[in-house]
């Protein structure tokens, strides 16, 4: 049907009125089924053809082409028949007579079938395009827009015209799919305003457009990734309108959407659930390499163990089929999945290594992180892959390659770091931003510890490198002058190096731009202090004011993100009752949209800050709620499905303790029994000297147990019981300490048992729990919420709560054994608070 559209244009710009001057050669190409008959019919008519037969010509060519399945598509053939280099100088030689759609799609055409950009054609029709850009159409000047991305000028002068254009027309663009083509094509030049007011437009046009049309909200989704701007409105209408098309995608789509959502952290499992179902039927149809590849890619991640295993079997099976970057693809799907089967592994390893000479440097790099996370047993080719890195790595000029490349490197076994290595990482530094920078430390860290002669002294070369990192840090962070430039680069930095050269700087940069926090960059700030474990009173207090102002326009998912550091670092701001409440009547109104993962780790949150709204909780305990939980942890990855369920057991913990009005029936037990039989009960070595030290101020080793279970399990480093005198009241069983075959300290099987003796009339049990750095912030001996949780916890179980911070037993007062006896003795012998 759109061939006969094609050749219908075509007609029509090429026929006289009146039947007597008809285009015998228009209608001969009309008829063609194929491309041979193309190129017959243009060989007959050389000397008679116009231009816009030749228009006509390449515009089918293309079109047979884009009929094909990707795997029978014969593009090389065509570009080496003798009649498409006569196309080819035709067009040249008629450019200045083509009308602009034509010139346009022309361009198109000719990109689609794979004439390089340097091709005399291509450059005569970009330079032809440009003087009458100005004149152009929205539609063409869309179109146009993409083959200037095909030819990877996305920051050309040209396309920053284009940019300019489509901000001076965007109020007369009606149709939807121009627009949002020509968004992703200016994507990397758009500012803070033009983003808004596309999103704005793009917006309207949604609601408008035909809902079957969803390539459109597709490619909305996709402009929000390529300016790392998620816009959490418009996310959801899209996804709404993505997730009434599901029934009619194929697995490429959706792997091409689910990729979008997870670069913008968007989960919905409204979204997964559909898809995976939609995924599962599609299994039978792929059975040719390039569609079970799309399907391998998308389903497998989110797939039970059961179809994950016959996935599997079938990529066994069509592996020697695999393109190179079609292995690739599986590749990663394996390490996503963490796939332990040896024989596909192995199988897709040597698809890759027959077709190393064709992969790209960040294909080549993302191939060799693949394999050694699978734990693939070759060092042949890890050798080789090595060098084919390093090679790369010299010859590159791109900051992000070298970066990428010399992260991979870094995995891999090296005696020592090539000087070539050291010299582009050099050179590239000073273009590197913070996150880049981070990682050349990581890479250099692991370098300097498998360097042998590090065992003597830190070579110069390393040294070297590491200063030059710290002070281009630390001079990015001094000409930073935007907090949401600062953010973006932060967002994925972290480890020893950041925090020992780097993140009090960080910390002194955010409090200089304290002025720009706004409800826009509220979450990425806050979980940014979370992640440090950094309490920081001015920016959290910029937070807590920004957020109060303008909690309307905060979206409520992201009241979880602002309220994390408030809950987590256990500090309060000015108004901090004011603060939560005005958070939760925001999120309540839309309870019901969150998705599951997130409301629990939402609910969790506030119990941590003693916060127990009763409809949050209503929500997440009930049937349907639990049972949609339960679907969309199977398909999240091991660690997050923990996480989840770790999370919610400590939210049913909280409030059958904190709240049991609301009569929460406590449905854990199992998972606890089953959590705690995981566990390995070893002790450290300060646990074993207080244990030690505790003997000797009750009176004897018997009146305390270690490692006890209380109700609800909480395990407490160390519990005893005072009478009614503050005497210490013995067990009948000692605690028994053991040592493993491995040789490490370990308490007795009989320590860990759930032991709940009666205590005498008037006694007190005492809770001892030595804390350790986790249990405060980084920059100073504040203690966090999780820590104040546990102790409000412990206390209405019973307990007088007698809290040890590693600070000050590892104190110079405490250096003596009498020093440690007497603390301990003022610790435990005090009347519990009322």
């Amino acid at each position: 049907m759109f061939r006969l559209r094609l050749v219908s244009s075509c007609l029509r710009r090429s026929l006289h009125v009146g039947a007597v001057n008809r285009d015998q050669v228009l209608e001969q190409l009309r008829v063609c089924s194929g491309e041979d008959q193309v190129f017959e019919v243009v060989g007959k008519n050389k000397a008679k053809l116009t231009v816009n037969h030749v228009g006509c010509a390449v515009g089918m060519l293309w079109q047979f082409q884009k009929e094909k399945p990707q795997m029978l598509r014969t593009v090389e053939l065509i570009k080496r028949h003798p009649q498409f280099l006569t196309l080819r100088v035709l067009a040249e030689n008629k450019i200045a007579l083509m009308d602009d759609c034509m010139l346009v799609d022309m361009l198109y055409d000719i990109l689609r079938l794979n004439v390089e950009p340097h091709d005399s054609l291509v450059q005569q029709l970009v330079s032809e395009a440009w003087l009458r850009i100005d004149r152009f159409p929205t539609s063409s000047l869309s179109k146009f827009a993409i083959c200037l991305s095909d030819q990877h000028l996305q920051l050309s002068p040209l396309m920053g015209h284009i940019t300019d254009i489509l901000d001076r027309k965007l109020s007369s663009i009606d149709d939807a799919r121009i627009l949002t083509t020509l968004m992703i094509s200016v994507s990397a030049l758009v500012s803070p305003r033009l983003r808004d007011v596309l999103i704005g437009r793009a917006d309207h046009l949604l609601n408008t457009m035909d809902p079957s049309k969803y390539n459109n909200p597709r490619r909305v989704v996709q402009f929000l990734r390529n300016i790392k701007y998620s816009h959490r409105p418009t996310l959801e209408k899209c996804n709404r309108i993505l997730l009434h098309n599901i029934p009619r995608m194929d697995a490429e789509n959706i792997s091409i959407i689910t990729g979008l959502y997870q670069s913008l952290q968007f989960n919905n499992c409204d979204f997964r659930l559909a898809s995976k179902q939609r995924l599962v039927e599609l299994i039978d149809s792929s059975t040719d390499p390039y569609s079970f590849t799309k399907l391998f890619v998308a389903l497998g991640p989110m797939a039970s163990p059961e179809i994950r295993e016959g996935l599997e079997n079938t990529a066994l099976l069509l592996a020697d089929e695999f393109s190179a970057q079609q292995a690739l693809a599986v590749a990663e799907a394996l390490e996503e999945i963490q796939c332990r089967n040896l024989n596909l592994i192995n199988k897709i390893a040597s698809v890759i290594q027959k077709n190393l000479h064709v992969y790209k440097p960040m294909e080549m790099a993302r191939i060799t992180q693949s394999l050694f996370l699978l734990h693939y047993q070759n060092p042949e080719l890890f050798t080789k892959l090595r060098k084919i890195l390093i090679n790369f790595l010299q010859d590159s000029v791109f900051p992000y390659e070298v970066t990428m490349l010399t992260r991979v490197l870094s995995m891999l076994p090296c005696p020592r770091l090539d000087d070539g290595v050291i010299s582009r990482v050099d050179a590239v530094l000073a273009q590197c931003n913070l996150n880049d920078l981070n990682t050349f430390a990581l890479a250099i860290s692991k370098w300097v510890r498998n360097d042998a002669s590090y065992r003597h002294n830190t070579p110069n070369k390393y040294v070297h490198l590491l200063q030059i990192l710290t002070r281009c840090g630390h001079e990015r962070l001094h000409t930073a002058d935007r907090l949401d430039l600062v953010l973006e680069e932060l967002k994925y930095t972290s480890g020893e190096w950041f925090e020992e050269m780097l993140l009090e700087e960080t910390m002194a940069t955010l409090q200089r731009m304290v002025d720009q926090i706004s409800w826009t960059n509220v979450p990425e700030l806050a979980l940014f202090l979370t992640k440090t474990n950094h309490i920081c009173p001015p920016l959290m207090d910029g937070i807590a004011n920004v957020t109060l102002k303008d909690i309307d326009k905060i979206h409520p998912s992201a009241t979880y993100a602002t309220l994390l550091p408030f809950a987590i670092l256990n500090y309060d701001p000015p108004r901090a009752d004011e603060l939560f409440d005005v958070c939760i009547q925001r999120l309540t109104p839309h309870i019901s949209s969150f998705d599951p993962h997130l409301l629990v780790l939402l609910a969790y949150a506030l119990a941590v800050a003693d916060c127990f709204p009763e409809e949050v909780v209503r929500e997440i305990f009930n049937i349907d709620f639990l049972g949609k939980l339960d679907a969309q942890l199977e398909m999240l990855p091991d660690a997050l499905n923990m996480r989840i369920r770790l999370r919610l057991m400590e939210l049913n913990r909280a409030v059958c303790l904190e709240c049991p009005e609301f009569q929460v029936p406590w449905f854990h037990e199992r998972y606890c029994q089953q959590l705690h039989r995981k566990g390995n009960g070893f002790i450290s070595p300060v646990q074993q000297q207080i244990h030690k030290m505790l003997g000797e101020v009750l009176g004897g080793i018997n009146c305390a147990r270690v490692a006890v279970l209380t109700p609800y399990f909480y395990t407490i480093d160390f519990e005893c019981v005072l009478d009614k005198c503050q005497r210490p009241v013995a067990y009948s069983e000692p605690s028994t300490l053991q040592i493993s075959d491995r040789g490490k300290v370990q308490w007795g099987s009989n320590s860990l048992e759930k032991v709940r003796d009666e205590l005498p009339p008037g006694a007190q049990r005492v809770a001892v729990d030595f804390l350790d750095s986790r249990s405060f912030c980084k920059n100073s001996r504040h203690m966090k919420g999780e820590a104040m949780m546990r102790k409000r916890h412990l206390e209405i179980l019973g307990y007088h709560v007698v809290q040890i911070p590693h600070f000050e037993w590892n104190s110079m007062e405490l250096s003596t054994q009498d020093a440690w006896k007497e603390y301990l003795k003022k610790k435990i012998f005090t009347e519990p608070s009322s």
